[in-house]
């Protein structure tokens, strides 16, 4: 079966996704931090690990963040390779982000590594190819992101899309051709947050050699219109003739709290409301929806951000979780109605 148009209309793709390829995916990069812990899960009462309880339910796809130099082993080198090696074994896919910063990357923060920091044009370039070079050796994923949330570029400011985009886009072509020489068969993600502007952003890398467009999409930034979001892929599938991937969604369940930890998602307002309330029910039609949309529009899937992500640290901790009301276990740590959507 192809997910494919069956006549010529403005829904037509180029690009054939066979029905296992469709990803139905979930970042735990938390995991192994929760797993050192020994922080229980649980499906229908009864203990399990948390990546066998959603390859249970239909989940195919494990993504997982790397930090280049990281403080702790929390998204290190180590810590992803030894993780990857588990979901390999259990036979699901592994998809990395990969930051190339020593933290967090997102639209606000494109920090380059400080062991990088002082590096010519040229002796970055060397850097980034040999470093992803030994990334895809050594984890052997079978999707790879050249950055994440690249919106403003990444590497910065070395690669600032508004102010080097030329160092910008000759950054992520030696990535990608790290991926393309080290494992020909990886398929390669470029990184928006959000779909507003994401034109304009894959119009600038139209001479780029990739594979997926990817798509975060929270309504808490990324606006709250549902139809938007689905035109918004349609169109670009059609201007670029590559799939999307929705890379990162969530949604509460609740907008309680489990610890002292101030949580992203708390007020009505932060919702898509009548029909989508912060409920179970509420949680499991909005990614119930959002896998709608993407077999609408002939994408490629969807993943599931900070499933995982339970309160951790004690039920006073300040320090502790800030997404525990958005994840697919609820307050006793027990798989929610939402993680259906994987079937």
């Amino acid at each position: 079966m192809l997910f494919s148009s069956c006549s010529k209309n403005e829904n037509e793709t180029n690009f054939p996704i066979q029905e296992d390829d469709f990803i139905k995916g979930a970042d735990l990069s938390f995991l192994p931090q929760l797993e050192g812990l020994s922080i229980p899960f649980y499906d229908e009462g009864i203990q399990s690990d948390v990546v066998s309880i959603l390859k249970k339910h239909g989940m195919n796809t494990v993504r997982i963040r790397l930090w280049h130099t990281p403080n702790t082993q929390s998204s290190s080198f180590n810590e992803v390779k030894k993780f990857a090696e588990q979901i390999n074994k259990q036979n699901l896919n592994v998809w990395l982000s990969i930051h190339y910063s020593n933290t967090w990357a997102d639209p606000a923060h494109q920090q380059i590594p400080e062991a990088w920091k002082n590096l010519s044009f040229e002796k970055l370039k060397d850097s980034v190819y040999n470093y992803t070079s030994k990334i895809v050796s050594e984890i052997e994923p079978k999707y790879v992101q050249i950055g994440n949330e690249i919106n403003p570029g990444f590497l910065l400011p070395v690669g600032d899309r508004f102010e080097q985009i030329e160092q910008f886009k000759e950054l992520l072509s030696i990535g990608i051709n790290a991926v393309r020489d080290t494992d020909p068969n990886c398929k390669i993600m470029i990184h928006h947050a959000g779909y507003s502007n994401a034109l304009s952003f894959f119009n600038d890398l139209k001479q780029i050699d990739f594979d997926i467009m990817a798509l975060s999409y929270y309504p808490i930034w990324h606006g709250k219109n549902l139809s938007e979001l689905k035109s918004s892929i349609n169109h670009l599938q059609t201007q670029f003739s590559k799939p999307v991937v929705i890379a990162e969604t969530a949604y509460p369940f609740t907008l309680d709290w489990n610890d002292w930890t101030n949580n992203i998602v708390g007020q009505d307002n932060q919702l898509i409301l009548p029909d989508y309330p912060a409920t179970p029910g509420g949680q499991k039609s909005f990614l119930l929806k959002i896998k709608d949309i993407c077999d609408e529009v002939d994408a490629l899937g969807f993943c599931y951000w900070g499933a995982e992500y339970v309160a951790f640290d004690g039920n006073e901790s300040k320090n502790g979780s800030s997404w525990e009301n958005q994840a697919l276990f609820d307050f006793n740590n027990e798989l929610l109605p939402a993680a259906e959507v994987f079937y």
